[in-house]
């Protein structure tokens, strides 16, 4: 089967198709044929060598896929062959084939074209686990950077649909519109003082929880940003690891700072994250509470476009791979 790898760490001009064999199910495994894989900025960590699968994956990209049951393994009695399914990894996702715990599968959206489901189970994940980590409430005041990204886009409109005031911070006056659209009330320009916009637009209040995906750049100004009790949850590094923090701040505060991964997580804290999506996303999307993120299709084999493309100034919303 076709699968893509970088063999080499580097720029999109590193992703290779490889062919490998076809992978089989274990006991309590699901065999899934893929019909499109989602493209995440983790995978470009991946392919640059800053981010390498847990130990006993193999070195394919992906952590995300739709498609269909192929084949059950041992003890997997709730999932039937030509069932469609969406399926959250570790790794293995930019492959014709899949296999995962039966627990890392749920059924798509109801309503949901399967392709562009492909790019919602991960952002929905890794939104869901955190917001419930931090206890995000109704009324409260929400910050998230880069709005107009995948994981942005996604949880501007959870956050609303929860009864929040949703702030984010976006790098262009059309990533500004977007975030606007998915119903943010405040949309910063993050090449302007956004703390001090942060402060105005709450009044002084400041942001009860901010999802960061920055990690160093922005670790003073988070702290700053944050009010009395307030949380922030560290989910990327794209601004780098090592940040100075302000002791003194947080402690006055009596904020708190998080930061989570959810690749690595066990397999049972995987499942529980899969069924809390299905339970409480699904029907907002259904309702049109949220509405499917802004996606971008492209051909499997044209996937160093799809890496250019999640790396551009542009981008907004998700990309999937398509299978031929």
């Amino acid at each position: 089967m076709r699968t893509i790898q970088a063999p080499e760490p580097g720029g999109p001009e590193a992703l290779q198709i490889v062919e490998t064999d076809r992978p089989v199910p274990g006991p309590g495994e699901v065999l899934v044929r893929v019909v499109a894989s989602g493209v995440n900025r983790a995978d470009v960590l991946q392919r640059e060598g800053h981010y390498p699968p847990p130990p006993g994956f193999p070195d394919i990209l992906g952590l995300e896929a739709a498609g269909v049951v192929e084949e059950l393994g041992e003890g997997v009695s709730d999932w039937q062959p030509g069932q469609e399914c969406l399926v959250l990894l570790a790794a293995a996702g930019y492959s014709e084939y899949v296999t995962a715990p039966a627990g890392q599968l749920v059924p798509p959206p109801p309503g949901m074209d399967l392709v562009d489901a492909a790019g919602i189970l991960e952002v929905a994940a890794t939104v869901v686990s955190n917001m419930d980590l931090v206890h995000l409430s109704p009324g409260e005041v929400f910050l998230v950077h880069g709005g107009a990204g995948g994981i942005g886009s996604f949880a501007i409109q959870y956050a609303k649909a929860l009864g929040c005031t949703v702030l984010t911070t976006a790098g262009s006056a059309e990533k500004l519109d977007y975030c606007r659209t998915l119903g943010a009330d405040h949309a910063l320009d993050y090449h302007e003082d956004w703390v001090a916009a942060v402060k105005e637009a709450t009044d002084g209040h400041g942001v009860d929880v901010i999802l960061d995906i920055m990690g160093a750049k922005y670790l003073p100004q988070n702290v700053r940003a944050l009010a009395k009790d307030g949380r922030q949850v560290t989910i990327g590094m794209q601004g780098g690891r090592k940040g100075e923090l302000d002791m003194g701040i947080l402690l006055n505060k009596r904020a708190s700072i998080h930061a989570t991964s959810l690749r690595g997580r066990p397999v049972a804290q995987k499942a529980a994250i899969c069924a809390r999506v299905a339970e409480v996303v699904w029907p907002m999307l259904a309702d049109g509470r949220i509405q499917p993120l802004h996606t971008e299709r492209v051909p499997f084999g044209d996937v160093r476009r799809a890496h250019e493309m999640i790396s551009a100034p542009g981008h907004r919303g998700k990309i999937v791979l398509v299978m031929d």
